[in-house]
């Protein structure tokens, strides 16, 4: 069975000397990681029998970065499991949030920036629509995740989130269903999003660099 280490290690090396003046850091860091993941690069622990069986083992550390999965695949799915256990018995729906091609290589760039405006803003721009009495009305629940690359593998962030059809009303004990086939307009959504992202990066540094450019 081939494993992502496997890949890294036989393509690794020419494909950083090809384009790691281009890669991030943290990208650096976690080929590293998983190509050196369980091996002796990491140290380990010896373990011996000591009732007469003569056995030792000889046991590598894990890298234990987030993205690898030989030893972070088990935590994955503990916690898709703990997720899992908190849905809602109602329908769900998935609402995706994008940057346009002109923000992407700034998002690149102040990752940890951009993603936090993405995601605060995106969920702010949900849950004023959702309040609006001619769709929900009320407070939504909202699990989001980052996705940073397209299914074609071009840097392309997008955030998903997962929502329950309805909402909890004012006294926060009434619950407020959706329609099953339909949770928010998106032409209604779309403006409101951009309308956040846009006076959030104001407040930046970066907001007059994107201006200029």
């Amino acid at each position: 069975m081939i494993e992502l280490a496997d890949i890294f290690r036989e393509y690794g090396p020419r494909y950083r000397e090809k384009y790691e003046a281009k890669m991030l850091p943290s990208h650096l860091r976690t080929m590293w990681a998983i190509e050196h993941c369980r091996t002796e690069a990491m140290g380990g622990h010896v373990y011996d029998c000591p009732d007469g069986c003569d056995e030792t083992v000889y046991r590598y550390h894990s890298c234990r970065d987030r993205h690898c999965p030989k030893c972070q695949g088990g935590k994955a799915y503990q916690w898709l499991e703990k997720q899992h256990n908190l849905l809602l018995p109602v329908p769900y729906f998935m609402l995706t949030f994008t940057l346009p091609d002109g923000l992407r290589s700034v998002a690149r760039s102040h990752q940890r920036l951009i993603y936090d405006l993405l995601f605060r803003t995106s969920a702010a721009a949900t849950q004023h629509l959702a309040r609006d009495t001619r769709f929900i009305g009320g407070q939504i629940g909202m699990v989001g995740v980052l996705h940073t690359w397209g299914r074609t593998l071009v840097f392309h962030p997008h955030v998903h989130y997962l929502a329950p059809a309805g909402g909890l009303a004012t006294d926060s004990h009434t619950w407020l269903p959706a329609r099953e086939d339909f949770l928010l307009p998106v032409k209604a959504l779309s403006p409101i999003f951009r309308a956040k992202f846009r006076d959030a990066l104001r407040g930046t540094d970066c907001f007059k660099p994107i201006l200029s450019g």
